[in-house]
């Protein structure tokens, strides 16, 4: 049996055939009998599959603690000038009188948001099998629009508590109520030469910042942790 056998036959059996038998109903049992997850990971592997996915779909990975997170950020936003944020971001930010920070306003017109260098939200979940981050609308993350217009997008991922292994996992903890948006890597489309084109339905760049909690006071003698891409 092939893989397309197989799926159609999954579809035949979920969906209802014609006859005189009434039709099941919303809560019908249909059947979910793939794999929640391919392989047993410690929150320390399903974070390292996460940064490698995002990796190879061009994000620039970071790790940091929110101690070296100002500092971080204020290397990653170096060329820019004015910066987006969400109404409650739950982070330092690097102060530094060259940054303008513009907060999510209702009226903002859409001119306005793309003469914004850069956007740094949080996100609602971060799924490592698919390197995928799925930020919600919540007070962290804003309005959709203000991920999708700036050329310039830096997300924050809480590590581990943040981070699932699959699709599966993620679903229940999401609320299929609220404005979902699935990002694998920075925006990017093909022609039909498959010449690779970023930028063209969001930013063109996307950093994402693993952050870990607060770590110990380094005693006497003893470096403190490094930050950096990864």
């Amino acid at each position: 049996m092939t893989s397309k056998d197989r799926i159609l036959a999954r579809i035949r059996r979920a969906v209802p055939q014609p006859g005189p038998q009434a039709a099941p109903g919303p809560d019908a049992d249909i059947p979910r009998d793939y794999l929640r997850v391919h392989g047993a990971r410690t929150p320390q592997e399903r974070v390292d599959l996460l940064a490698a996915h995002l990796a190879e779909y061009r994000a620039r990975v970071h790790r940091t603690d929110e101690d070296g997170l100002p500092d971080l950020l204020g290397r990653l936003l170096a060329d820019a000038a004015t910066v987006q944020l969400p109404p409650d971001l739950g982070f330092g930010l690097p102060s530094h009188p060259s940054l303008a920070f513009v907060p999510d306003r209702a009226a903002q017109t859409p001119r306005e948001l793309d003469r914004v260098d850069a956007v740094v939200t949080g996100c609602a979940i971060a799924i490592a099998e698919t390197g995928t981050i799925v930020l919600d609308g919540g007070p962290d993350q804003g309005r959709r629009r203000i991920t999708l217009v700036p050329d310039h997008h830096v997300c924050l991922v809480r590590v581990p508590e943040q981070v699932v292994d699959s699709v599966p996992q993620a679903l229940p903890l999401l609320d299929p109520g609220r404005p979902l948006t699935w990002i694998s890597g920075p925006s990017a489309t093909s022609d039909i030469e498959l010449d690779r084109v970023e930028g063209v339905h969001g930013p063109r760049r996307l950093d994402v910042i693993l952050v870990g909690a607060r770590g110990p006071r380094p005693g006497p003698g003893t470096r403190p942790p490094e930050t950096g891409s990864q």
